[in-house]
């Protein structure tokens, strides 16, 4: 999905730099200022975007280590009790 968001940045600012919205690179520096400019416009747009996904997998991580958790911690307690 950010990729996504950066081709639709990357594709928008290029089309702006054509028609003459925006400003040309020096020389044959085009491609790089299209290129850093879309890395800054997409980077907050994922941000704000993006930000119910980021969310979802964050619960899922937290999910699992707590699932890791309880079995590292059930293992102790068996293995303390097995060496008493």
């Amino acid at each position: 999905m950010r990729l996504g968001i950066f081709i639709g940045c990357f594709v928008l600012v290029a089309g702006l730099v054509q028609v003459g919205a925006l400003p040309k690179g020096l020389g044959e520096s085009n491609f790089v200022w299209v290129l850093l400019l879309s890395i800054v416009i997409s980077a907050p747009l994922s941000f704000v975007l993006l930000r119910k996904q980021r969310e979802a997998m964050s619960e899922q991580l937290v999910d699992k280590v707590d699932g890791a958790k309880a079995k590292l911690a059930a293992n102790r307690s068996q293995e303390d009790g097995a060496l008493q």
